[in-house]
């Protein structure tokens, strides 16, 4: 009786795999059919078409989050567009060698910046491309600073008659919390490293301390400084006409009746002012008319990319380098893109490591920095990189700094782009307590301990003054074993990079005169930095290493970026519920940043608050 039962066991286990199995082939082929009904058809290229680069929201370096939950909160105005800096460049690239692509229209109305490294690649992009003999146009209502500056690398700008350029310069304000922490009794225990180290002012002060306006405004001139540069030298306009120009502004405006787009024409940030039904026209001239919109023949450089990258999807064998993005905050453990987690950025190097073909890695840096341990993490992992024998390139974009710098110093060769804000060489620790709080509406806490340590740091207990001392013993040792690795990654001696660390931030162009970086360049500079480590010459492909997808997490993101875009177009806006985010978004970024470095183990941070406006 026992073989009998264990017979129809073995059966019913296999007839209810198989059922499974048909479900699951059931689920693929509805989901298939789904994506291919409802997602548009591949794009087809015209013989004769001009690219239009047109971005979304912030540049960035790396997507955040998955695509069902970015369309769900842009939706509701919880979320910021993004649009990938390689998107862009690739594009550009892949254009300048393509007979189809007569021109390049830069339609930069729904940009928001993303930094001036990151601007920089893209306008280093389009430069290459005028090179090639090909003209850029740029068209726009209005040019905002970040958008102008790519704007003025093309060969002609075109400006509505109702528009403006409005270029402002760089400022950098922080929201400081003393006065709400104050207000509700909340004890906000400090611990820090380095003078210049201002991430922990916004708990303890309600004004910027003089320390950091003296470093801010000199990291703050010198990116206003290469701003300039930049785009005097793409319009090719006398030196310092910018800073002239947004100073001169309300005078000029005054002189033109309030007509700001006759004062950027006047000082020559325009070639032309043409509404965009104009400047239509003129492009028909060039690449025809399309007979659907009746607009000219374009491609925007999404659809163009989906055409030309599906040439190349085959994998090729032959050497590669690596390229490892890490952007965002760091912290512990396993992470969604958008940040660095511990455990996912050393499975990615680790994945380099043991694949043949790699035989170079550049990590690209975009983080203002996070958590000590986290950072301590990946640092050991590059260097396991490096001891296996393939060289590790840094290329710093927009931020390289504290936690940031830290995963890049021991790299073989640090890159950084002129603009690129690093340093900030220091350690904090933050511990809020609310027993003062709790104590407003009549609660108390009271107990007994073994030691003066024992709950010592429970949030509902005033810390006590030998933890406080502990604590900052802890920083404090934090922060030389930080220098130290830095003194040693650098061949410098302790006494020289305590002199330039103390939490004090840098522009990359003055980061590499104090020995903290090796060059200054692009992207691309890094690539053949990391190609000529590795005796490759020019013989090399380039590999974005990212989380590898099996087939169900693969059509799972398929499936979810289709219910994303279906979302997005059903779900109506709230526009109350989105200016009141907008309102109280300082306040919310800087309880969301610091819930998630509350999970940190250590409570220790290689962080620098450092983002212009």
């Amino acid at each position: 009786m026992k073989a009998i039962a264990k017979f129809f066991r073995v059966v019913w286990h296999s007839l209810d795999a198989l059922r499974k199995a048909l479900h699951l082939i059931v689920l693929l082929v509805f989901f298939a059919l789904l994506i291919v009904v409802v997602s548009p058809s591949s794009p087809i290229v015209p013989d004769k078409a001009a690219l239009v680069i047109a971005p979304q929201g912030a540049l960035v370096e790396q997507l955040s989050g998955d695509p069902f939950e970015r369309a769900v909160a842009e939706a509701y105005g919880q979320g910021t567009a993004e649009t990938l800096v390689r998107d862009l460049t690739d594009a550009i690239e892949a254009a300048q060698k393509d007979q189809r692509i007569k021109t390049l229209v830069l339609d930069l109305g729904n940009m928001s910046g993303g930094g001036i490294a990151k601007l920089e690649e893209v306008a280093i992009a389009v430069r290459k491309f005028r090179a090639a003999g090909k003209k850029v146009i740029a068209l726009g209502e209005s040019y905002d600073q970040n958008q102008y500056y790519l704007a003025a690398n093309a060969d002609e700008i075109y400006l509505d008659p109702q528009g403006m350029v409005l270029i402002e310069g760089y400022g950098y304000y922080r929201t400081f919390l003393k006065g709400a922490i104050d207000k509700l009794a909340v004890d906000v225990n400090i611990f820090k490293a380095g003078k210049y180290k201002s991430f922990t002012d916004q708990y303890s002060r309600s004004e910027m301390s003089e320390q950091e306006r003296e470093e801010t405004l000199a990291w703050i001139t010198s990116l206003w400084s290469q701003y300039q540069a930049g785009v005097e030298k793409a319009r090719k306009l006398a030196p310092n006409a910018v800073d002239v120009y947004v100073k001169e502004m309300a005078t000029a405006a005054a002189a033109k009746g309030g007509d700001l787009a006759a004062v950027a024409l006047e000082r020559g940030l325009v070639t032309e002012i043409k509404s965009r039904h104009e400047v239509e026209d003129e492009l028909k001239k060039v690449v025809g008319e399309d007979n659907d919109d009746h607009s000219f023949k374009g491609i925007a450089h999404w659809d163009y990319l989906a055409s030309v990258r599906a040439a190349k999807a085959l994998h090729h064998d032959g050497n590669h380098i690596g390229v490892i993005v890490a952007s965002g905050e760091i912290l512990d453990g396993e992470q969604p893109p958008g940040t660095i987690g511990s455990e996912s950025a050393v499975k990615l190097l680790r994945q380099a490591r043991y694949d043949d073909h790699i035989k170079a890695v550049v990590l690209r840096i975009d983080s203002p920095g996070g958590s000590m341990l986290a950072s301590e993490v990946i640092r050991r992992e590059i260097n396991a990189l490096r001891d296996a024998g393939k060289p590790v390139v840094a290329s710093m974009s927009s931020y390289a700094a504290s936690g940031g710098y830290y995963i890049a110093m021991d790299t073989d060769e640090i890159w950084a782009s002129p603009a690129t804000i690093t340093g900030s060489i220091g350690v904090f620790g933050v511990f809020p307590t609310f027993e003062k709080t709790l104590g407003k509406v009549g609660i108390t806490v009271d107990g007994v301990g073994t030691t003066p340590l024992a709950s010592a740091l429970q949030p509902e207990r005033t810390m006590g003054e030998e933890a406080k001392q502990i604590l900052q013993l802890y920083i404090e040792n934090a922060y030389n074993t930080f220098i130290g690795h830095v003194a040693a990654a650098r061949q410098k001696s302790v006494d020289e990079i305590n002199a330039v660390a103390q939490g004090r931030v840098w522009a990359g162009s003055d980061a590499i005169s104090h020995g903290l970086v090796d060059n200054l360049g692009s992207f691309q500079d890094a690539l053949k930095a990391a190609a000529k480590r590795a005796k490759l010459g020019d013989d090399y492909k380039v590999e974005y290493i990212e989380p590898s997808l099996g087939w169900r997490a693969a059509l799972t993101r398929q499936t979810q970026a289709l219910a994303g875009r279906i979302t997005r177009a059903l779900m109506p806006k709230n526009e109350l519920l989105t200016s009141a985010r907008h309102l109280l978004s300082p306040l919310e970024i800087e309880l969301a940043r610091m819930a998630r470095f509350s999970s940190d183990p250590m409570q220790a941070y290689y962080f620098c608050a450092c983002a212009v406006n």
